[in-house]
């Protein structure tokens, strides 16, 4: 495969995946927002999916519309779902001859629904959780189209790792974020709805539940987000798979990056793997999670260095 061609398949994937999971903490946030107007903020949620733009948050404070509208439909913010959405259609129309048409009009649709001056006419009037869920769906209607349409091949692989190194980094970033807030205002740690958003807006909330019968505590909601291996968006089940795509693309002609590949991501499968709560606290979480985002960012270096060309 073209180096070209693998590049926009993974950045394809690895745009999708962050609309997700900037649509459903937009959700989650905006109805904490009108639960606990005096106490919530929306600057931990604009860090993580904007960036530190520091004059921006400041100009947008908690106003929940104007906060909604930057994210989802801002042109002046570049990770905008607007513009991440515009670059996905982007690569996959330079690789549409190797993806089925039904993937592309599920794609493009998802564009022209993001593109509707209605539904931003709609954000600033109307229910703001109904056009976040129109575009939710667009998002699971291309997941769907895409198990059942993409040919298992490179092409797949190449989109797994955008989509399971993207899900893996957003998950360090909210848990980062999230604790870290709670370190600041410790009483914070025994706030339930503190939690409670946290897991709904990663879809961990009813597996919690299930799995821990004493109520919401911080060292289990760190316990499932980061080392549950049944948990779709925990760091480890995402770095499962990013090693279980990669190994699909062994082959004669490139051992030598495959092999120094394979080993960053064997060692960051293992640095999880072989950690616990009580360990990771130890150490000091905000420094664990820093180093495993550090690894996280240095294996897509490596794909970009060793299988797209630098693209």
């Amino acid at each position: 495969m073209l180096s070209r061609v693998a590049a926009s398949f993974y950045w394809l994937s690895r745009y999708i995946e962050r609309s997700d999971g900037m649509l459903r903490m937009l959700k989650i946030n905006y109805n904490s927002s009108q639960d606990t107007v005096q106490e919530f903020t929306w600057e931990p949620v604009v860090r993580i999916f904007a960036g530190e733009d520091e004059e921006e948050a400041t100009k947008l404070e908690n106003d929940s519309r104007a906060v909604l509208n930057y994210m989802v439909f801002g042109k002046s913010n570049q990770n905008s779902i607007l513009n991440i959405i515009t670059l996905a259609r982007e690569n996959a129309r330079s690789v549409q001859e190797h993806i089925p048409k039904d993937l592309w009009q599920c794609l493009n649709e998802y564009y022209h629904a993001v593109k509707e001056p209605r539904l931003e006419r709609s954000m600033r009037k109307d229910d703001p959780i109904t056009i976040l869920d129109i575009l939710i769906k667009q998002v699971m209607l291309y997941y769907g189209t895409v198990e059942i349409t993409m040919e298992r091949g490179e092409g797949r692989s190449f989109m797994n790792l955008g989509k399971y190194l993207e899900r893996a980094i957003q998950s360090v970033d909210i848990l980062d974020t999230k604790f870290g807030s709670a370190n600041e205002n410790p009483d914070l740690l025994t706030d339930t709805s503190y939690w409670k958003h946290l897991l709904l807006s990663i879809g961990g909330y009813e597996l919690y539940l299930k799995t821990y019968r004493e109520g919401f505590e911080s060292s289990n909601v760190l316990e499932q987000v980061l080392l549950n291996n049944d948990f779709p968006r925990s760091v480890i089940y995402s770095v499962n798979h990013i090693q279980r795509y990669f190994e699909r693309l062994k082959n004669d002609s490139n051992l030598e990056d495959y092999r120094e590949l394979s080993f960053r991501i064997g060692r960051l499968e293992s640095r999880i793997k072989y950690s616990s709560v009580k360990s990771v606290e130890k150490e000091g979480l905000h420094k664990f999670l820093m180093q495993i985002r550090s690894e996280l960012y240095g294996i897509g270096n490596a794909l970009n260095e060793h299988y797209f060309a630098n693209s």
